[in-house]
């Protein structure tokens, strides 16, 4: 049965549009994506496939052109689209950061940062610059590490501090074995950043590892 002759109030563009995206469960929200489904089954009856190919909504998000592709009803232009959503995403929370203190707004920074990092492979260190109201400047990638770990340079910490004009940063890695616990090197790492830092006047507010749950903030801990 097509998704039109369902009552209007289990199709999933009316459900979202009366009772809020919130209330759709994974497939209906991956069905209104995909827009239509295949030869003898419905959009809904599409994206469950595809949720139990990939095993998850988080998979099929964060998987690569060549396995996304590979699977039945999507391709390089759903490809294309998906992931112009997902950079829309990541805009709009880092534009929210913007607005607001980041320390007023820790839930903010966290969301922003898994969905900054937490779908990398690989190692990667960034920083959030801040200014002395500690909003958001700017975030980069500093340094693009293997599986194993990123080689960090404090001196390029610092010189991307002063050309930001930042009063402060939060540092940030993602830990691609998705266990944010961090490391003895983690920890010294931090250490060795605040105290180079410290020596242009920007203050290191926290450092988050972002593994698969929520991202570890060292400062919390008082590992800062």
């Amino acid at each position: 049965m097509s998704i039109k002759d369902w009552p209007a109030q289990e199709r999933p563009r009316e459900k979202l549009l009366e009772r809020g995206a919130q209330t759709l469960t994974d497939a209906e929200l991956l069905a209104i994506f995909l827009r239509t489904g295949v030869a003898g089954r419905s959009a809904v009856d599409l994206a469950r496939q595809l949720l139990g190919e990939f095993g998850s909504l988080r998979a099929l998000l964060e998987a690569d052109l060549a396995s996304f592709s590979a699977h039945l009803g999507l391709g390089p232009a759903k490809y294309s689209q998906l992931q112009a959503v997902l950079e829309m995403g990541r805009r709009h929370l880092a534009e929210g950061l913007r607005r607001d203190s980041a320390l007023e707004s820790p839930q903010q920074v966290r969301d922003y940062l898994k969905a900054r990092l937490r779908h990398e492979p690989h190692e990667i260190f960034g920083c959030l610059f801040l200014d002395t109201r500690h909003r958001v400047l700017a975030f980069e990638a500093l340094f693009h590490g293997t599986i194993d770990g990123a080689s960090v340079y404090p001196r390029q910490v610092v010189k991307r501090a002063l050309a930001h004009n930042a009063a402060a940063v939060i540092l940030t890695h993602n830990h691609p074995s998705g266990v944010a616990e961090p490391s003895q090197a983690d920890r010294l790492l931090t250490g060795r950043l605040k105290e180079a830092l410290a020596l242009v006047d920007v203050r290191v507010l926290d450092h988050f590892i972002v593994g698969d749950g929520e991202p570890l903030s060292m400062a919390e801990y008082g590992w800062l």
